[in-house]
């Protein structure tokens, strides 16, 4: 379905809404229609990558996802709506001939590794000169800064996410990891 039928309809993105109760809440992500998790989770990490959101992609739209998506408009010199239309989707980098992606891999978090997985990952970045922690297959901030050293000094996008592109700049294979 091209982009510009998908368009045809109302665009609405977080829009707040008054519960019964009075509180406000986010409405979802929508491009003429809802987007299902996946599909929100392709724009938050678009979104990681522009360095406008510093949340998790995790395919839940709150306040965080909608006010990434107005700094990265703003940013970028498109009219801040906080909607999801057609410029801001092409300049998020999603052709504007096509749907959204269905998904982005998007690897867990390293806290969701298994400890010989965690290992594995603090003895190579030792071996690196990146951490100098103990290698006791615990996820935690001194193992999330060495990653983001590592990305950063290997020139990608310094997230702390065990991405394929960073597992395999350490000499990791992707599928070696394993999750809880």
């Amino acid at each position: 379905m091209k982009l510009d039928r998908l368009l045809a309809g109302a665009l609405v993105v977080g829009v707040a809404v008054a519960t019964p109760a009075g509180a406000q809440q986010t409405a979802p992500l929508v491009y003429s229609q809802a987007l299902p998790p996946q599909q929100v989770q392709a724009v938050q990490e678009r979104l990681r990558q522009s360095g406008t959101y510093n949340g998790a992609a995790d395919g839940v739209w709150g306040p965080d996802s909608q006010a990434a998506l107005e700094r990265f408009q703003q940013s970028h010199q498109l009219q801040v709506t906080g909607q999801l239309n057609q410029a801001t989707a092409a300049t998020l980098g999603f052709d504007p001939n096509a749907p959204l992606p269905a998904a982005v891999a998007v690897p867990p978090p390293g806290d969701q590794l298994r400890p010989a997985s965690v290992r594995e990952v603090q003895a190579r970045l030792r071996a690196l000169n990146f951490y100098s922690g103990a290698v006791d297959g615990m996820w935690g901030g001194s193992t999330q800064a060495a990653i983001e050293r590592f990305q950063q000094g290997r020139g990608l996008q310094p997230n702390g996410q065990l991405n394929p592109a960073t597992l395999s700049a350490m000499g990791l294979s992707s599928d070696a990891m394993a999750y809880r």
